[in-house]
């Protein structure tokens, strides 16, 4: 399991990011604190492969989720604790092992089971379904369910802002196979994430862009793997992703 995790990050996702200047690029674990009206986003980098972990508030209630808390579950909720928000769930976007391998931590940490898609959180009682609607202080996350990358795979859009785990990436996609997992990968894009307003900020689970956020509408623009006209492109785009990384000067 964990090889081909491996694989797929190495195969599809190999990032512009590579080009950008060392000094650049080493920061401290906190990217970026951000709120604009009612929310309020702190991003932390815990280790990993370049992992992007996420607290999301409501800043009028100081009502908090964290979202992919894997590696440095511990910075993670000293995060939220800086900010003086009580964390209300857990969620990690899939079951693969460097987006859950947090999770016991976190739990000694919070008192809190992380919950993944299917899963029902223990007190609004509401299973982790596709457009599942759950509130967080003033504001809604709306759960969606983009398999492709895993069965399991999954977005959450509160406001102006989508989370996308290993489902879409600045400027690349999640690793899949040739057939099934990249249809439902396809279809998961372009039903899901390709629907939304172009102004809706991109928040990945990957740092491996030329910048760690992107819009919804960027990515319409660029993203090569957006740009193929049908599936069978699409896929054909996955079967020579290095040889197109060659020909277009992608590190």
């Amino acid at each position: 399991m964990l090889l081909s995790i491996l694989y797929y990050h190495a195969l599809y996702i190999q990032p512009l990011f590579d080009s950008v200047p060392l000094d650049h690029r080493v920061q401290s674990p906190t990217l970026i604190t951000v709120k604009t009206s009612s929310l309020l986003l702190k991003t932390i980098r815990t280790g990993g492969d370049r992992n992007l972990a996420y607290v999301v508030a409501d800043a009028s209630s100081a009502t908090a989720m964290i979202i992919d808390p894997s590696f440095s579950p511990r910075s993670v909720v000293e995060a939220a604790e800086d900010l003086r928000l009580k964390v209300r769930y857990v969620f990690c976007t899939h079951g693969h092992i460097d987006h859950t391998n947090g999770n016991d931590s976190i739990r000694r940490l919070l008192g809190i089971d992380p919950l993944l898609f299917r899963d029902t959180d223990p007190v609004t009682g509401k299973q982790i379904l596709h457009r599942s609607r759950l509130p967080l202080g003033n504001l809604t996350i709306e759960v969606l369910h983009t398999p492709g990358h895993t069965d399991d795979s999954m977005c959450f859009r509160i406001g102006d802002a989508v989370f996308t785990g290993d489902t879409l990436f600045v400027g690349k996609i999640g690793g899949t196979g040739f057939g099934r997992d990249a249809l439902a990968e396809y279809e998961s894009l372009h039903r899901e994430l390709m629907t939304l307003p172009d102004d809706v900020r991109v928040f990945p689970g990957h740092d491996y862009g030329l910048t760690p956020t992107s819009t919804i509408g960027h990515e319409r623009r660029t993203n090569p793997f957006l740009l193929r006209p049908d599936f069978e492109s699409f896929v054909q785009l996955k079967r020579t992703w290095t040889q197109y990384k060659l020909d277009h000067g992608i590190a």
